[in-house]
């Protein structure tokens, strides 16, 4: 493990398809943290780098992200990805996670935003701006208020299992493997509960979860 002068291991970070002016950004927003090392890649030689668990992604205009989120992670399902972008809306958050990524920072956010994103997201954990989650949150809690309760005994088994893999914030290809089952049939368990909970999107079905008990703990 490579660590800095002062023993600390190093996080290191593939920055993803980027221009050079981008990459001398980040290197600049993150010169004050000794134990990050970005390192410029290809998409595609991401799959030649085992030891890289997390990547910075931009989210462009005319490009798909859920397309290149779904390419990356085919070729590295253990692979973090922080999407980076101009656009912070809530949409364009939902779609980065419902797609696979570990979270989503604005390219205009802080340079101490940006290395609290970076060190959340390693630890495996999921990452988005808090105004963002709170819009999330009462979307979710507004739209529920409207609808008849479910209880955790109404879901299948294996409902019960996908629902608490996707509030953990697993992709459908990172719960399918652990569950000896298809990509496809997690997409079909994922719309049974959408329809069965009434939500339109993952991010929605995973905070109505948490927040109505339908997932076991531990």
């Amino acid at each position: 493990m490579k660590c800095t002068s002062a023993g600390k291991p190093l996080i290191q970070i593939a920055v993803l398809d980027s221009d050079p002016l981008r990459l001398i950004g980040f290197r600049s927003l993150l010169d004050h943290e000794p134990d990050f090392e970005l390192i410029p890649l290809s998409c595609a030689q991401i799959r030649d780098h085992p030891d890289l668990n997390l990547a910075l992604l931009g989210n462009h205009p005319g490009e798909s992200l859920s397309d290149r989120i779904d390419m990356l992670k085919t070729m590295r399902p253990d692979l973090y990805l922080l999407v980076t972008g101009a656009a912070a809306d809530e949409e364009a958050i939902m779609l980065a996670l419902a797609s696979g990524a570990r979270g989503y920072v604005s390219e205009a956010a802080p340079a101490i935003e940006l290395a609290q994103a970076i060190r959340i997201v390693h630890q495996g954990l999921v990452w988005a701006p808090r105004r963002a989650l709170a819009q999330l949150l009462d979307r979710a809690g507004s739209h529920a208020l409207h609808q008849s309760p479910l209880k955790r005994r109404d879901l299948t088994e294996r409902e019960q299992q996908v629902l608490k893999m996707l509030v953990a914030g697993m992709s459908n290809k990172e719960i399918a493997s652990p569950l000896g089952i298809e990509e496809r049939t997690v997409k079909a368990h994922v719309a049974s509960l959408m329809r069965k909970l009434k939500v339109q999107n993952r991010v929605a079905l995973s905070v109505h979860a948490v927040t109505h008990n339908l997932v076991a703990t531990g």
